[in-house]
């Protein structure tokens, strides 16, 4: 499977000829951002779950940016960052709300009156900047749950995604160890 991944992968010499990374092929050959191992994967979608979380058009980036200061596996942040799309959006943010609403008294904090979660109103005519305001008045009017349970979700989703890519990774190893030995048995070495 590594041999297959790999071989998508572009290498330091494609990113110094690529015009628009060229000036970043020196941060962006790293090797640490390109490992397939299981810390630099653990690490790549701990930092894809967390990116995926922020509002906007910015998770890629986030995800890039955050792959590179932290030195883990950049494609594999950023692919991460999908799982957050506009069908798992209202869901992923009625969760987050629901774990601001939870978290807020232990902060001391009170919830509004009569605050709920409901989903998006986005009118059929809106083109694309009514989409994006509309949006945006729905963020906003979630308020201090949403505020406080989105970077919450984020953090605990990164903190999931790291200790499952490693226990499955580890799992994967002591697996073919057992299946190698057990070989060896029969084959009578």
């Amino acid at each position: 499977m590594k041999k297959i991944i790999r071989s998508y992968l572009p290498d330091t010499e494609s990113l110094r000829r690529n015009r628009w990374l060229a000036p970043f092929a020196d941060t962006l050959g790293h090797p640490r951002l390109w490992r397939l191992n299981r810390h630099s994967c653990a690490g790549g979608v701990a930092v894809g779950l967390f990116a995926g979380l922020i509002p906007g058009p910015l998770q890629i980036l986030s995800a890039a940016l955050l792959s590179v200061l932290l030195r883990v596996n950049l494609p594999l942040a950023m692919v991460v960052t999908f799982y957050s799309n506009p069908l798992t959006i209202v869901p992923l943010y009625a969760v987050a709300w629901a774990y601001g609403r939870l978290v807020m008294p232990l902060l001391g904090l009170q919830m509004p009156e009569g605050a709920q979660f409901h989903a998006p109103v986005i009118p059929d005519d809106a083109g694309f900047s009514g989409w994006m305001h509309a949006l945006a008045d729905w963020f906003f009017a979630l308020g201090e749950p949403l505020l406080i349970g989105l970077p919450l979700l984020a953090l605990t989703l990164a903190g999931l995604g790291y200790v499952a890519v490693l226990g499955s990774w580890r799992w994967h190893l002591v697996r073919n160890w057992r299946r190698r030995a057990e070989r060896r048995k029969t084959s009578g070495c």
